[in-house]
């Protein structure tokens, strides 16, 4: 064993530190979280009827280059996670500067999301690639953990691109913004 690894904490003794401990207060969280900015995507997959779902999703990361792997956290009160679980398959929709209607219309709970945005399947997968993009990926799940009230997807990228011309949508403490270069 590494020294790295000896020094990690196991799983036993984190969930005796997490009892001892209060977490801290829904607003405090709230807005510490509010504070890191970050880009906006929309998660977008098909169903068992192969109609389209999706999601607005501020919380995407990479995970790993070897195999590429990237993150999304989603609720589990989505209507587009069971989707997503199913066909196993999903795009990650990063928005281009353009797409603040499109983050709102994918937050909201409207049944006519995708008749009222221009996408295409995936090459890959299949999922829906919105038009207001700046970059995409198409994702196989890899796996699945929930996490709280949310279900942390890792999904294996197949497939992608990126608009070379566009600047990315970013959201920071309840606002749109966009990051030029």
């Amino acid at each position: 064993m590494t020294p790295q690894a000896q020094n990690l904490v196991s799983p036993q003794s984190a969930d005796m530190a997490l009892e001892s401990l209060p977490s801290v207060d829904l607003q405090t969280f709230r807005f510490v979280m509010a504070s890191f900015a970050s880009g906006v995507s929309v998660v977008t997959t098909l169903d068992e009827n192969d109609q389209p779902r999706g999601l607005t999703c501020s919380a995407i990361c990479s995970v790993s280059v070897d195999p590429p792997l990237l993150l999304s956290s989603v609720s589990n009160r989505s209507g587009t996670l069971p989707a997503v679980l199913s066909s196993g398959r999903f795009a990650v929709n990063i928005l281009g500067s353009q797409g603040q209607s499109v983050s709102q219309l994918f937050a909201s709970g409207a049944n006519d999301k995708f008749d009222r945005v221009r996408w295409e399947p995936g090459p890959a997968s299949g999922a829906p690639v919105l038009q207001v993009n700046v970059a995409h990926a198409e994702c196989e799940l890899h796996n699945a953990v929930e996490a709280g009230d949310h279900t942390l997807l890792i999904g294996r990228v197949i497939g992608g691109g990126t608009e070379q011309d566009r600047h990315p949508l970013a959201y920071w403490r309840g606002a749109y913004g966009r990051i030029l270069q």
